[in-house]
């Protein structure tokens, strides 16, 4: 699902590419904004199949990662508690074909330190059978008045979370923010997709909907004026 015009070129969708060795600045840093969904907003999906990504966490401590990422653009497959990450992978080997190496450092309102490269598929798929924490998701894609936004739906131990993120080439200020967005977890870790290979969202779902119940939803202040607006 992708937006009129040529709006939705953005960074994450495709890797960028390798710059021999010569370092931007401002393509080395991602800034986003991140936010729990307790349900898909159906009207968003037009029919295309999502992103089905598989990707491994081989460092994922103290916000710090290294993680190897695979895409595949054309196979539509639920998201529930069965669907495993490896599984998936073998299942679908052929479908997945692009693929990349990326190093993140912490993320620090709503900025996060991010160097990519593309790698050949097939040594990312055998690097992940290997080892590492693997995670498995469907990526959809949408624009929504002033901003681009993917919705992630998680399979495996991470169901059936669904995280909705914007981001763009800077600071993610003066938001319009979906209804569907129930509240914003930017700065929540446990919910980084390092922090969910680490610790999966069933083994702390309960607690955070508790969280959610009794504090309520909550949105950062320090980007300027936060917008709602329904879908």
């Amino acid at each position: 699902m992708h937006p009129p015009g040529d709006r939705h070129q953005r960074a994450h969708i495709t890797a960028r590419p390798y710059n021999d060795g010569m370092r931007d600045d401002l393509s080395d840093f991602e800034y986003e904004r991140r936010f729990f969904c307790h349900a898909f907003p159906a009207d968003l999906d037009d029919g295309d199949a999502p992103i089905l990504i598989v990707q491994s966490y081989y460092v994922h401590q103290d916000n710090f990662a290294l993680r190897v990422r695979l895409q595949a653009h054309n196979v539509r497959l639920t998201m529930d508690g069965q669907t495993q990450a490896i599984a998936t992978l073998q299942r679908y080997r052929d479908a997945f074909t692009d693929a990349s190496v990326t190093v993140k450092g912490p993320a620090i309102g709503g900025t996060r330190y991010e160097a990519e490269r593309d790698i050949d598929p097939d040594v990312a798929v055998e690097l992940v059978l290997r080892g590492g924490s693997p995670i498995v998701k469907n990526r959809y894609s949408a624009w929504l008045g002033e901003d681009g936004w993917d919705i992630d739906v998680f399979g495996g131990s991470n169901a059936p979370l669904i995280v909705a993120e914007a981001e763009r080439r800077g600071p993610v200020t003066d938001l319009v923010i979906p209804d569907f967005c129930v509240t914003e977890i930017t700065d929540d870790v446990r919910f980084s997709n390092d922090g969910l290979a680490e610790r999966p969202y069933a083994l702390w779902k309960e607690q955070f909907e508790y969280e959610l119940l009794t504090t309520g939803p909550h949105f950062l202040e320090g980007f300027g004026t936060n917008r709602r607006e329904k879908h």
